[in-house]
């Protein structure tokens, strides 16, 4: 059952990007990244995701669970809120944590692993959304992109599987991941309590026909239907 919960924003939340960039500082150094995590194909898979109604400064998230097996939608939960922060990039997470954790909140089960549509140490800042999400909450997280951001890579082989650094200098911050046979690669990161294999071994269980994970294509569907009802 979905369920959509309304969200104040929190009152300690910053205002400002110093401020921001602040608190990224301070849980960046909570990030836990020698944990292997749950294994590929086990437990439950979320996929978290939102929408903007910028006219109204509204923002929807969803959270879709999905038994990672079998990739059935298990639970699914929405929230809506105002946009709490401005558009900066890098920091990106402030416009989005509030309404995502309320999503999560609001789910009857244990999320497990939760998907991005976003980065994690692929960040500017080694601190994107995923990493944000999982120290606030202990999940395990990863962040699966749909562009490389700022960073640089080799174009990985043709085949669905293959895979090649995301590399900030000489540092491999995540991986540029086929999914499919000749198309474009998605950009994984590790968010918080997993590694880069875990996290890639999850992204190729869920993409069994698209090149985005299933997490991510029913989140965004969900979250998009969710801005339309709550707009109507």
């Amino acid at each position: 059952m979905e369920m959509t919960t309304s969200v104040p924003v929190p009152a300690d939340w910053p205002t400002t990007e110093d401020d921001a960039r602040a608190v990224q500082d301070e849980l960046r150094s909570r990030v836990v990244l020698d944990e292997p995590g749950p294994p590929a194909g086990t437990g439950h898979v979320t996929g978290v995701d939102v929408a903007y109604d910028d006219e109204r400064d509204l923002v929807v998230a969803a959270a879709v669970v999905l038994d990672a097996a079998s990739l059935d939608v298990v639970a699914e939960a929405t929230a809506v809120g105002r946009v709490p922060f401005p558009y900066v990039p890098g920091l990106l997470a402030f416009r989005e944590i509030p309404a995502v954790l309320a999503a999560l909140d609001t789910l009857p089960v244990p999320p497990g692993l939760v998907v991005c549509d976003g980065y994690g140490l692929a960040h500017p800042r080694r601190f994107g959304l995923a990493s944000h999400l999982g120290v606030l909450t202990g999940l395990p997280t990863i962040g699966v992109a749909k562009n490389p951001f700022t960073f640089t890579y080799e174009e990985p082989g043709a085949r669905c599987g293959s895979a090649a650094p995301l590399l900030a200098g000489p540092e491999e911050v995540g991986r540029a991941l086929r999914t499919r046979d000749a198309v474009k690669p998605v950009f994984v990161s590790v968010g918080h309590r997993t590694t880069l294999d875990t996290a890639c071994a999850h992204v190729l269980a869920l993409t069994p026909d698209y090149r985005l994970p299933e997490t991510t294509r029913r989140a965004d569907a969900l979250c998009r239907q969710a801005l339309k009802e709550v707009t109507a």
